[in-house]
C-alpha cells in the first residue's frame, strides 16, 4: 500500500510514526533503569511522549486509571520528565482491552509516542515530492524467528 505525502502531515507539520506501548510491572514497581532510559529517549529528541495512562489492577482485580494530569507524588515526579503532552489518543477502549490483560497486582504504563528521530527524513522526503511505500513494524518475535532459522540455514550448509 502506498501511503500519500499527506499521510505525514498535520495542520502542515510533518509527523512522525507514532507507537503505542505498554509495559507492565509488578506491583506498582516502576523500574528506574527502564524509566531512566525511556526519560533518554525524550531528553535526546529521539522520541516525544504523546499521551500517558497509567493503569493499575489491584490484586483482587479492580481497575484504576490514572492520567498524567491526575498523578500526585512519587508516581508524578517519575514520570514528569517525560515531558508528556495531554493528548487523550488513548481511548477507554484501550484502557479496557489492557485491563483485562493485566495481571492482578500489577500497574501498566500506557505510551502513545512520536518518533522524532523520522521527523526530519520525512520533511527531507516531501520536500523531495517524494513518497513511503510501506511501513510496517516487525514484531520482534518475528525477526528472532528469521535469525534463528538463517542461522540454521548456515549451520546445514558448512555441515
Amino acid at each position: 500500500m502506498a501511503y500519500q505525502l499527506d499521510d505525514y502531515t498535520a495542520g502542515g507539520d510533518t509527523v512522525g510514526p507514532v507507537d503505542f506501548l505498554v509495559l507492565e510491572f509488578p506491583g506498582t514497581n516502576f523500574d528506574g533503569e527502564i524509566m531512566r532510559n525511556i526519560v533518554d529517549l525524550v531528553s535526546a529528541g529521539t522520541i516525544r511522549i504523546i499521551d500517558l495512562v497509567v493503569v493499575a489492577k489491584s490484586k483482587y482485580g479492580s481497575v484504576a486509571t490514572m492520567e498524567m494530569q491526575e498523578l500526585t507524588g512519587d508516581a508524578k515526579d517519575a514520570l514528569a520528565p517525560l515531558q508528556a503532552t495531554i493528548s487523550e489518543l488513548i481511548t477507554r477502549d484501550d484502557i479496557n482491552a489492557i485491563s483485562e490483560k493485566l495481571v492482578n497486582d500489577s500497574t501498566a504504563a500506557v505510551f502513545l509516542f512520536e518518533n522524532m528521530w523520522a521527523v526530519k527524513t520525512m520533511q527531507a522526503m516531501l520536500k523531495a515530492n517524494g513518497r513511503v511505500l510501506a511501513h510496517e513494524r516487525i514484531p520482534h518475535r518475528v525477526v528472532a524467528e528469521a535469525l534463528e532459522d538463517i542461522a540454521t540455514m548456515r549451520s546445514a550448509q558448512l555441515a
